[in-house]
């Protein structure tokens, strides 16, 4: 309760708070539950029609239980092409789950939850997956595998890029807008390689070789009723 007050506390309308509220929900249960639909309906003074159709948009809010953590396999086009498919078949099979299916008993220690996910914006290290959306660049359908037995082992391998790996509550507390007040701490938590070399590479060409943008001219304004 109290942070739910913090977080409308933020806000110049409460209902503006309903997304982060929304992840601060599936910190506590590990989903969104119709009894976390109530809450927030409550602490914002909405509908719960209102929630559902916020919580029922947008894939990030699960309606079911979700394991200790959640493995997203980007199977859009590109990661498909390179592999993603592969990867997402291989952890399915080895894990006995299919899309938004747990292995293990859900917020357990070691419990998965599997998923396909549309783009996650890094094309150029396909194919790639996330882990309580910490990235996992350039997978195999092997190194998938041996990744998710680590994680059901207990153990935390580090991301590719991004924030050391923390469970999925922590990964939804952080995205519901919480963290330490403690600075050592807080930055202990964030804190992490952001960028990769293949990335950056067409910025480094044009650094390395004096390349630069064309300067914009400014165009005259059409008049207003011309054709």
């Amino acid at each position: 309760m109290e942070k739910a007050q913090a977080l409308i506390a933020r806000y110049p309308q409460s209902r503006s708070a309903l997304l982060p509220m929304l992840h601060l929900v599936q910190s506590v249960q590990g989903y969104v539950s119709q009894e976390g639909i109530g809450f927030c309906a409550r602490q914002l003074d909405l509908s719960e029609a209102e929630v559902s159709a916020v919580a029922t948009f947008y894939t990030m809010y699960k309606r079911r239980p979700c394991g200790e953590h959640l493995v997203s396999v980007c199977t859009n086009t590109l990661c498909a092409a390179l592999g993603g498919d592969a990867v997402y078949a291989r952890l399915s099979e080895h894990l006995g789950v299919g899309h938004e299916e747990t292995a293990g008993e859900p917020g357990q220690p070691g419990s998965i939850t599997l998923e396909h996910a549309e783009c996650l914006a890094a094309c150029d290290l396909a194919p790639v997956l996330q882990v309580n959306y910490e990235f996992y660049d350039k997978q195999t359908p092997e190194s998938a595998v041996e990744l998710v037995d680590s994680l059901r082992r207990g153990e935390k391998p580090a991301p590719s890029r991004g924030a050391p790996l923390t469970d999925f509550k922590g990964a939804e507390l952080q995205l519901a807008g919480f963290f330490p007040d403690d600075e050592e701490t807080f930055t202990a938590q964030v804190d992490g390689p952001s960028q990769a070399v293949e990335t950056l590479r067409g910025a480094a060409l044009a650094q390395e070789r004096g390349w630069t943008a064309p300067v914009m001219q400014d165009a005259p304004l059409p008049e207003v009723g011309a054709k």
